[in-house]
């Protein structure tokens, strides 16, 4: 157990241990909340890479020759419960991910494209700025495993990687943006 200080003045003291952040994975994956479905109407404009067969040519030409320029979608899941770890300056995690593409043809149906199993680590550190609480998320890794029907993998990898820090980090963090400390 640890003691916390003595507050002397008004302040705010945040204490998280390690089971309440494993805990609260738990029960997020478990209730099936780390699930995400993205289509590409879902996807910002400026993202230069969109869901259609058309531009997953250059990581897989079969694809674009077998449904061409087709729509797709992405489904994200958590693989297993994300794994939390508190340090005193701030919250590490690792997560279990998997995305699944699929074709989506013209009668709605859902034809499955690719598997990619990703393995992140984030970081995230509270701030406190003048009488405002937030926080900041780091990618610090990503580590896909391949999928043989994908050949271009280290290409795909690096849109990935690309991806999260231009719309997942910023999003994230903007989740966590200042609020004001009563």
């Amino acid at each position: 157990p640890k003691t916390l200080p003595m507050a002397h003045e008004p302040m705010l003291l945040l204490a998280v241990t390690e089971f309440v952040a494993n805990s609260a994975a738990f029960t997020y994956f478990t209730a099936g909340a780390l699930r995400r479905n993205i289509s590409s109407d879902m996807l910002p404009r400026q993202f230069p890479l969109q869901l259609r067969t058309k531009s997953m040519e250059v990581f897989s030409p079969q694809l674009q020759e077998r449904y061409p320029d087709q729509p797709m979608e992405l489904h994200l899941w958590a693989r297993q419960q994300p794994l939390l770890s508190c340090h005193p300056d701030a919250l590490h995690g690792t997560l279990f991910s998997s995305a699944e593409a699929f074709v989506v043809l013209p009668n709605t149906t859902r034809v499955p494209a690719f598997l990619l199993n990703i393995d992140a680590n984030v970081t995230g550190k509270p701030t406190i700025t003048r009488n405002r609480l937030g926080g900041t998320v780091k990618l610090t890794g990503l580590v896909p495993e391949q999928d043989l029907s994908v050949p271009q993998v280290k290409r795909l990898e690096t849109l990935l990687k690309f991806g999260l820090w231009l719309f997942g980090v910023p999003r994230a963090n903007s989740k966590c943006c200042p609020h004001p400390v009563p």
